[in-house]
């Protein structure tokens, strides 16, 4: 049997046992199993387990955990109260006023979540009350929600570049950094948007309802910002002036996040077990999913498909840019069935030496990725975005999915330029040095 009838027969086996409702990380191992099995003269159960032993003792997976903990605990914090209070005075004379405390709000939140149903669901419980009250246009009060919530993926802390970093052995630290402009683009990409929409549609925004603040007033109103802006300098910043590894600075964020629980006086005995039940759910899960695609990577790597499959992708001479586009597309696709921390533990054993024999960044990839599991969120019928908005609304899904999709197109113009300037994700990567 060839490698390309090899490749179909186990995707098309992984598929039936995830479309059975197996969980990820069984399916994972069986194909795993299989591909040794059928394909290969490997012990099975000697690679089973090296391999889940490998996986589970990676130093870097100390960080998920971490970074999810202080998700949870800010989770539960008044931290969007807060930032609404805060952000609120600067946006109300820019069109589309409080439209943009939806943008820049997740942004703040997808700095120290690294999650984006935390982001959407955080942010939304606040903005979405308060917006629709003061005669905002229902759509866009949704759709600035479900785009940018997605950004808790890609500005660091983020959980799946941690995913990513650990299943490519690529630097967590500069996967990090190099999230931080692309994640600022999308939000001026999303302002962008919100300005124009605001100006074709002036009757979707209430007229003259922010004073006119003096700069003094400004400031003054924003101190409740103070405390959110030192968390993210200490995680971020110890990362970026190479004073902590992100294992490190993730254990930083976690006691600011405490700290900053307990001065808004949301740190009781109940929420501190919540959050740390919560942690440990979401973290095994993750675990689970990781240490099941590390077994079939090592399959796969036995079988020598995904060799096989990159020379053979190398004789269809496509692209780089054609490469790109065809992953694109499927990416989208895989995106409206899995989650996006399974698409990338599912795809990256396959797809990466693809990408590397087309001469393109594993890093830069990496951030590609993101972005595409980005759009995915907002897609149905699997777009864990949507989902949460309609929980916090009781909205139809279809009419959230549609008040997403200008934020799909503008996630997709973001994958567009960062390939057309690849800079944007390199240049900051590329002033740490090695």
């Amino acid at each position: 049997m060839d490698m390309i009838s090899m490749s179909l027969l186990l995707l098309t086996g992984l598929l039936i046992l995830l479309a059975a409702g197996l969980w990820v990380a069984f399916a994972l191992t069986a194909t795993g199993l299989a591909a040794l099995h059928f394909f290969s003269n490997i012990p099975v159960g000697t690679s089973l387990a090296t391999s889940f032993y490998g996986a589970s003792v990676s130093w870097e997976l100390a960080a998920l955990p971490m970074f999810i903990w202080m998700g949870e605990v800010l989770f539960r914090s008044r931290l969007s109260e807060e930032m609404f209070t805060g952000i609120a005075p600067w946006v109300g004379r820019i069109p589309g006023r409080l439209l943009h405390t939806n943008i820049i709000g997740c942004g703040i939140f997808a700095a120290i979540s690294g999650s984006s149903a935390a982001t959407a669901a955080t942010i939304g419980k606040m903005s979405i009350p308060e917006l629709t009250q003061r005669g905002y246009d229902r759509k866009q009060i949704l759709g600035t929600l479900a785009g940018s919530a997605t950004l808790g993926l890609l500005i660091p802390p983020s959980i799946i570049l941690i995913v990513y970093g650990v299943a490519t052995e690529q630097s967590i630290a500069r996967l990090f950094v190099a999230g931080i402009l692309p994640g600022l683009l999308l939000m001026v990409l999303f302002a962008g948007y919100v300005v124009i929409w605001s100006k074709l549609n002036p009757s979707g925004v209430p007229a003259d309802e922010e004073e006119a603040l003096p700069l003094a007033e400004k400031v003054r109103r924003s101190k409740p910002l103070i405390p959110v802006v030192l968390l993210i300098v200490g995680v971020i910043g110890s990362i970026y002036g190479g004073f902590a590894s992100p294992t490190e600075s993730a254990a930083v964020g976690v006691a600011l996040a405490h700290l900053l629980s307990w001065r808004g006086g949301s740190l009781t005995g109940e929420t501190f077990v919540q959050a740390l039940m919560g942690t440990v759910k979401t973290s095994t899960m993750i675990a689970f999913i990781l240490v099941g695609a590390h077994f079939l990577t090592v399959s796969m790597a036995f079988t020598g498909i995904p060799r096989e499959l990159a020379s053979w992708i190398s004789t269809l001479n496509l692209s780089p840019g054609m490469l790109l586009l065809a992953l694109t597309l499927f990416f989208i696709l895989l995106g409206c069935f899995l989650d996006g921390i399974s698409v990338v533990v599912l795809t990256t054993s396959v797809i990466l030496p693809m990408v590397e024999a087309a001469g393109i960044d594993p890093m830069w990839f990496g951030i590609y990725l993101v972005i595409v599991v980005e759009m995915s969120q907002i897609t149905p019928p699997v777009g864990f975005n949507l989902f949460v908005i309609q929980g916090l609304t009781g909205e139809n899904i279809i009419r959230v999915a549609l008040a997403a999709l200008p934020y799909f197109l503008l996630l997709l113009a973001g994958v567009m330029l960062i390939t057309v300037f690849p800079q944007i994700v390199t240049f900051l990567p590329n002033q740490m040095g090695n």
